[in-house]
């Protein structure tokens, strides 16, 4: 287990003075997720708000080798890069360790990236792929994207006479890239930093392709106080919203387990997004979400007793 003295210690490769809004999840994720990789760096980013904010012309924040791709196509971006590594180092032009990562948003991973993700993951490139999930399209309009909760308020899920919000569940990405047989794959949050750094140090020496989806709240489209960020990163995680585990070799681990379960409406009550849902006659929508909440928390710890 890490020190935090031993952490501030760890060169940045994401430099401050980005242009990432106050409060924004994702360059808290980025530094600490890149702690973990031990060894020097590429990074290849998709577009998104991480992206567009840390590469305004002539400046950029990152202190690595670092290649901006499209939203839909991280994956593979990331994977031929990889792929030229092996192949330099096998004819003996490059022999130092190299790491390699690639981000994405939640836009740019569930929905627009998912298919070269999935060949990616496939292929078993010796890669990890960072989800900082915002749970939207935060970067072009907080459009709703297959990981925004259901209930949720988003410019393309409006609540209205006729509407609560998004209809549907979110995506479980993280199982769904477990069951392409990769080493590894995790769930983290940036409140729990130590989690967080474990697993990305197991990430980058899994041997193959990795896969961690971190919760990045952003406050313009959740619509909470930029200050509660690390506060709301935490109550997902003690709500089970969101949470915290690993799958190594097909095994489960969850890797916290609150003491005392809070009720959903204690994530769900700080956010804009879902202040209709406290309105009379939306109870039902509650008790509905809470009632996922928890079958998704009980199947999570039934899948961790069938892997001891």
């Amino acid at each position: 287990m890490a020190s935090l003295k031993e952490l501030s210690a760890v060169p940045e490769v994401l430099a401050s003075g980005h242009r990432l809004c106050a409060g924004c999840g994702a360059p808290i994720v980025v530094r600490q997720i890149l702690r973990g990789a031990k060894a020097p760096v590429v990074v290849t980013n998709a577009t998104g708000c991480l992206e567009v904010s840390t590469s305004v012309y002539p400046y950029s924040s990152w202190n690595s080798p670092w290649v901006h791709t499209a939203f839909e196509c991280a994956g593979a971006t990331a994977s031929g890069v990889e792929a030229a590594y092996r192949s330099l180092k096998k004819q003996g032009k490059v022999d130092k360790e190299i790491k390699f990562v690639a981000f994405g948003g939640d836009g740019g991973t569930y929905d627009i990236g998912f298919q070269a993700l999935s060949g990616a993951m496939e292929r078993n490139h010796n890669l990890v792929y960072v989800c900082y999930d915002n749970g939207a399209y935060m970067n072009t309009g907080i459009q709703r994207s297959s990981a925004t909760p259901k209930g949720a308020d988003t410019t393309t899920s409006p609540v209205g006479k006729v509407s609560t919000g998004k209809r549907e569940n979110r995506k479980d990405l993280t199982k769904i890239m477990a069951a392409h047989g990769i080493p590894y794959a995790a769930q983290v949050s940036p409140a729990h930093w130590n989690d967080l750094y474990q697993k990305a140090e197991k990430a980058f020496s899994a041997g193959g392709a990795a896969f961690i989806n971190a919760i990045a709240p952003c406050p313009r489209g959740w619509r909470c106080d930029s200050k509660d960020t690390i506060e709301m990163c935490r109550l997902a995680v003690d709500t089970c919203f969101w949470p915290l585990y690993e799958i190594v070799e097909g095994k489960v681990r969850v890797t916290y387990k609150p003491r005392v379960k809070r009720p959903v409406v204690d994530f769900l009550k700080p956010q804009g997004r879902f202040r209709h849902l406290f309105q009379p006659g939306n109870e039902g929508l509650l008790e509905e979400i809470q009632k996922d909440v928890d079958r998704n928390w009980e199947r999570l710890l039934a899948e961790e007793a069938l892997s001891n």
